[in-house]
């Protein structure tokens, strides 16, 4: 079991003739990845990676059953994009564009919300259940299977610490990334309250920063719903005063969502919080151990 996406899901990649589509379509077949088929208007018959490129998500969805599509479009097509996978019944679309405009995420996930279906992104780098599938751009390299389950704000620093377990001997049984923005379809309630339920993850790693109050309300929902051991590290403790940071999710509004703020909160809920990168894969064995 994972979660959202095992070995037996069945993929579209949307953009997938694009310099970018067309090479992780590549690096996701070889992560395992069943990539059944392909979106790219006016490339209809052609293939990349020999997958079928279709005009149309509802032409593939004719000659295809498909679980999930990756979405490779650049920002002011992603709307359309995404919206034309889940009117043809997509149940799970992941959104790696960045700067899309706000109204048109929240008009995506208020589509996907009324059909039933689950949004990744957008500005994500996707989720991966190492052995068995991943949809996104994480490299492929810095994953084995293991018992943690990871959920992230930060892309780039995942991989950092999904790399130092996996050296250290931790695998991971999920890596899920939210996404850098401001509107994002899964939170870390979301995707916490699944990695309980996940029989195959043992501890759980939460990788946050600084802005928002997304931290403070996974803590107040570890309190009460999570029974697994909880590690964290937030990206942020050194961010001066003032300074408008990268993620758009990274904003610190009228005193709220700081990195002392964000530390309290969890460490009220037990969970314990790295000062450094390294340190996360010797907190890691300490709470499998316990």
């Amino acid at each position: 079991m994972a979660i959202f996406i095992n070995e037996k899901t069945r993929v579209l990649v949307q953009g997938i003739t694009g310099k970018q589509g067309s090479f992780h379509a590549r690096q996701m077949q070889e992560f395992g990845t069943q990539i059944a088929a392909g979106v790219a208007p006016g490339a209809a018959g052609a293939t990349v990676a020999d997958v079928p490129v279709y005009p149309t998500v509802a032409a593939a969805c004719r000659d295809h059953e498909l679980d999930a599509s990756v979405l490779f479009v650049p920002a002011p097509f992603a709307r359309d994009a995404a919206l034309e996978a889940l009117a043809a019944g997509i149940r799970l679309v992941v959104i790696i564009s960045e700067h899309i405009p706000v109204h048109d995420a929240m008009q995506i996930l208020a589509y996907a919300n009324a059909q039933g279906a689950t949004i990744i992104g957008p500005n994500t780098f996707g989720i991966a259940a190492p052995g068995k599938a991943k949809l996104g751009i994480a490299p492929n390299q810095i994953f084995a299977p293991g018992p943690v389950g990871v959920v992230a704000r930060s892309g780039t620093l995942t991989y950092e610490l999904v790399a130092n377990l996996r050296d250290a001997g931790h695998g991971a049984s999920a890596v899920v990334g939210l996404g850098g923005d401001r509107v994002a379809g899964q939170s870390f309630v979301d995707v916490l309250a699944k990695l309980e339920e996940d029989p195959e993850t043992e501890a759980i790693l939460m990788v946050g920063e600084i802005g928002g109050s997304a931290e403070e309300e996974a803590a107040e929902f570890i309190k009460g719903h999570v029974r697994k051991p909880v590690l964290a590290y937030l990206a942020g403790k050194s961010a001066p005063p003032g300074k408008r940071m990268g993620h758009a999710g990274a904003i610190i509004e009228r005193g709220r969502g700081s990195f002392a703020g964000k530390v309290k909160a969890l460490n009220a809920a037990g969970v314990a919080v790295a000062e450094l990168p390294s340190q996360v894969p010797d907190l890691v064995q300490t709470l499998l151990t316990r």
